[in-house]
């Protein structure tokens, strides 16, 4: 017998994570959202993988488009986090500092990190779809803390 939902909510929200922001877009109409369910996947080729659930708004827009970025939000980015964390976000990054990758895709001013992708393969998983893409680039910030989720908060390390 599985567990309950809420039981379920409250183990996997011990598990502390880094926090990005998912863009993607078509023609000059972007995308945004927070995702938590992030995690590096093969080395050769370079994969990450990230989990969106199937009723998004952007998760149709990142299958026709193919392409995606994922900004690594750092300890100041909260409010990016909070803003691109409701189904009702604005999906916009007008305000927002950020230039356009090479894939053509948002890069957040600021993120610790980021990674841009190319659609490698979608597989069903519940009520999520498992989003697998190869990394073409990826930059860092040598002295970037993380922004982290822990227990239903927003935190950091406090380096």
């Amino acid at each position: 017998m599985p567990i309950p939902p809420d039981l379920f909510r409250r183990v996997l929200g011990s598990f502390a994570s880094g926090v990005t922001v998912v863009t993607t877009g078509l023609k000059t109409t972007y995308h945004c959202m927070t995702a938590s369910s992030f995690s590096s996947l093969s080395l050769e080729p370079p994969l990450v993988l990230v989990c969106i659930d199937r009723s998004s708004r952007t998760l149709p827009v990142l299958l026709e488009a193919g392409h995606f970025n994922l900004n690594i939000l750092n300890a100041g980015q909260e409010r990016l986090a909070r803003l691109f964390a409701s189904r009702d976000a604005p999906h916009s990054v007008e305000g927002i500092d950020h230039r356009l990758g090479g894939n053509g895709m948002p890069v957040f001013e600021g993120a610790v990190a980021h990674l841009e992708c190319r659609l490698y393969a979608s597989h069903e998983g519940g009520d999520h779809v498992i989003i697998v893409g190869e990394v073409d680039a990826a930059d860092y910030a040598e002295d970037g803390e993380p922004l982290l989720y822990y227990r239903a908060a927003y935190r950091s390390l406090n380096l």
